[in-house]
């Protein structure tokens, strides 16, 4: 099997100690052996943040942003040139569908073109504020950044951090998800291989505990921290970064509600939220968790989409069958089977999602269920549950719908489903979510900012606004009539 490594200082090494700690990881479709991984230590990370921040100061990279932008661009086409063989390796050991892989992967290319772009028009501003009195406002890249992954999207949660760091001019240490470390390598491969990048400027160290997070966060070497995770671990690095008073960027847990109304597209609304809901097989922080639908279509549509539930068709990501691929490992599938047990004793539950039988039961498969929930106190809708668990609820009113949508402390997406454009649009400004899409779910792209309030984090990725952790602004004042 092949063995993610560490790159730290422009090297692939298992360790800077010259230690051999190799563990595998696990293809969540079969429970078998698909790769290993180099178990991390705070000694490479500090190795990591040294590289790091001497490329940063001692190196023409922050000064050039002409060879930033032509480095991202060169690592796109790598990168698409190199997509098939990541997105076998991203189904081998997420579980994900071979489309999903590729689609991410896309995704990652779309967003380094874009921040290539931006590389080249980082502009300050000039005023001259009295006569011959000038102020320059000078934008400069912030440092080191720290970038830690979660292993549910690996390629295109490394690069929405990872392009506009190197854009900005920062240089970077980067933590990914040891399940799908190999996927990080490979993606790596892609960019530290280009001559005009120096040693130092991208380093990665793999970890399955949290000591290597932890330095992350303790060390003033470094600057930013971008994090994409839950809100548990987002919270213990806000607290841990806060004796450095670094920059956070953190995008946290979600339990987007789609609000269905009465006039919506019956069919084409069932489609869109149980393609929205079982994306990754629901371990998406945007995925819709929660389904709010008028009391006068109620009946007929929890009906419609409790029968489009029972017919996904589970399976391997490779089988351009699978309509929903298994999650990330056995500990989780039987997480989610005791929610849904729970749920049969407290609520009404309307599909129950089992593990299945036969070839699929070596892996981590879980049916989709669904279940009928109104009292807005419930676990199943203050929680997120990170899988293929959705709830229903009813509404009697367009107020009543946003208040229900509204009470939760995540508020990082959500979606409106009407043929009512102009009510869709007032929806939309009372819901309090980072993003609202209109008959449509998890349309996320580059030049788009996402971002969510409350326990979802705050921040902003993609976009313009997605640059702005990673510079600061700088101001000189001078006078011209002395």
């Amino acid at each position: 099997m092949e063995t993610a490594k560490h790159y730290i200082d422009g090297a692939w090494l298992n360790s800077v100690a010259g230690r051999e700690d190799i563990r595998n990881v696990l293809d969540p479709a079969t429970s078998e052996p698909a790769a290993r991984f180099a178990e991390g230590a705070v000694a490479d990370a500090q190795a990591a943040v040294a590289a790091a921040k001497h490329a940063f100061h001692e190196t023409p990279w922050r000064q050039s942003p002409r060879v930033r932008g032509d480095v991202l661009l060169a690592f796109a086409s790598r990168l698409e040139e190199k997509k098939d063989l990541i997105a076998d390796w991203l189904v081998t050991v997420n579980g994900k569908l071979k489309r999903e892989a590729l689609g991410e992967i896309m995704v990652g290319i779309s967003e380094l073109r874009f921040y290539a772009g931006l590389a080249r028009t980082q502009f300050g501003r000039i005023i001259e504020v009295e006569p011959g009195c000038y102020s320059s406002l000078d934008r400069e890249p912030a440092g080191v950044a720290a970038i830690i992954l979660p292993w549910n999207a690996p390629v295109a949660l490394l690069i929405r951090s990872l392009a506009p760091a190197l854009a900005a001019g920062c240089t970077v240490v980067i933590k990914p998800a040891h399940q799908t470390s190999m996927v990080n390598n490979l993606v790596l491969e892609c960019l530290v291989d280009d001559p005009r990048l120096p040693c130092g400027v991208v380093n990665s160290v793999i970890e399955s505990g949290s000591d290597v997070s932890r330095f992350l966060c303790e060390s003033p070497d470094v600057d930013v921290i971008s994090f994409t995770g839950s809100t548990h671990v987002g919270k213990l690095i806000a607290e841990s970064s806060a004796k450095t008073l670094k920059r956070l960027s953190l995008e946290l847990g979600g339990k987007a509600p789609a609000l269905v109304f009465d006039d919506c597209d019956m069919d084409k609304t069932v489609a869109g939220i149980v393609g929205g809901a079982l994306v990754i097989a629901g371990q998406q922080c945007t995925a819709i968790s929660r389904v709010l639908v008028a009391d006068s279509i109620y009946e007929d549509f929890s009906g419609r989409l409790a029968n489009a539930l029972k017919n996904v068709r589970l399976g391997p990501g490779q089988d351009p069958q699978s309509q929903m691929g298994c999650l990330i490992d056995l500990r989780n599938r039987d997480r989610i089977a005791g929610l849904v047990d729970q749920a049969a004793q407290d609520e009404k539950l309307l599909v129950r999602g089992d593990i299945p039988t036969g070839p699929l039961a070596r892996g981590a498969f879980i049916h989709p269920s669904l279940v009928e929930v109104q009292n807005l106190d419930s676990p199943l809708i203050q929680q997120e549950l990170f899988g293929p668990l959705l709830v229903i609820e009813r509404f009697g009113s367009e107020s009543e719908a946003v208040a229900r949508a509204n009470a939760s402390r995540y508020s990082l997406a959500s979606s409106v489903w009407t043929r009512d454009g102009l009510k869709a649009r007032r929806v939309a400004a009372k819901l309090k979510f980072g993003t609202v899409w209109s008959n449509t779910h998890n349309k996320l792209f580059a030049e788009a900012e996402t971002g969510g309030y409350g326990d979802s984090g705050y921040g902003k990725l993609h976009g313009i606004e997605g640059m702005n952790d990673f510079l600061q602004t700088k101001h000189f004042y001078f006078e011209t009539n002395v």
